[in-house]
């Protein structure tokens, strides 16, 4: 089989087990209370079916993870995919919707024999094993549309009322911001930020600090400005990209 087809049997297939798992759908920044109301309503809608787990087989002494491949008849090849996942060993089973060896099996094993014996098994429902592969190792990433835009994080992160009208709210500085390059003396100033609100932490590499006076907002600072009055939208746009703001 050349490179191009087997290309195209890998876009077109589908796994019965898909990876993907909280951490890795939702990734981006985002307070707990947001990431549980998306993955709610993710589940609602039934986008999200399930998380299984991402094992380290070798540490549960299983040696080896194999692929199996087979040849189906497109009428059956979701009952024999239904079934196989019944075997003692088989992780998951991948249908691909065109070409040969259109049912692919993955199988984690203790030794060669038990990956025998995983086969004969299969072999016994009519699934014929007809090529094998070992897997060294699998690379996952987040599916893009549950995540921010490449390059870009979200402009408000979250919204939290404290008493009365008091507010704080996290924000990530967005590029071609007004505020970058600008100290917090200067936001003062400019009168960028209300009167009534104060920049009181910044997250940055990963590290949170209290800001001073002299201390210059960058590009991609996660930012929590503290009000006493609810936070206006003027000080909203002064922390979004230019594209961002409205």
């Amino acid at each position: 089989m050349d490179v191009d087809s087997s290309e195209r049997e890998r876009a077109a297939s589908r796994e019965i087990n898909p990876p993907p798992t909280k951490e890795r759908i939702l990734a981006g920044p985002a307070s707990p209370a947001a990431k549980l109301g998306r993955i709610k309503k993710l589940e609602k809608e039934e986008i999200i079916k399930g998380y299984p787990a991402d094992i380290n087989y070798e540490k549960t002494g299983n040696k080896f993870v194999s692929l199996f491949k087979s040849s189906s008849s497109v009428y059956d090849r979701e009952e024999l995919a239904r079934k196989a996942l019944q075997v003692s060993g088989v992780i998951n089973v991948r249908e691909l919707l065109t070409g040969e060896r259109d049912l692919h099996i993955k199988v984690a094993a203790d030794d060669t024999e038990h990956i025998t014996k995983i086969a004969r098994e299969l072999s016994q429902l009519g699934i014929e094993i007809e090529d094998e592969d070992l897997i060294q190792r699998e690379h996952f990433s987040p599916y893009q549309p549950f995540g921010p835009e490449k390059g870009e994080k979200e402009p408000i992160i979250d919204f939290r009322r404290i008493v009365g009208t008091a507010e704080t709210v996290d924000l990530t500085v967005g590029k071609n911001s007004t505020v970058i390059g600008k100290t917090l003396e200067e936001i003062k100033t400019k009168g960028l930020i209300d009167k009534d609100s104060l920049l009181i932490a910044i997250e940055r590499d990963n590290k949170t600090f209290t800001p001073r006076g002299d201390t210059t907002i960058k590009k991609g600072d996660i930012v929590t400005i503290f009000s006493t009055k609810s936070i206006s939208n003027k000080t909203l746009q002064a922390f979004k990209s230019a594209k961002n703001q409205k």
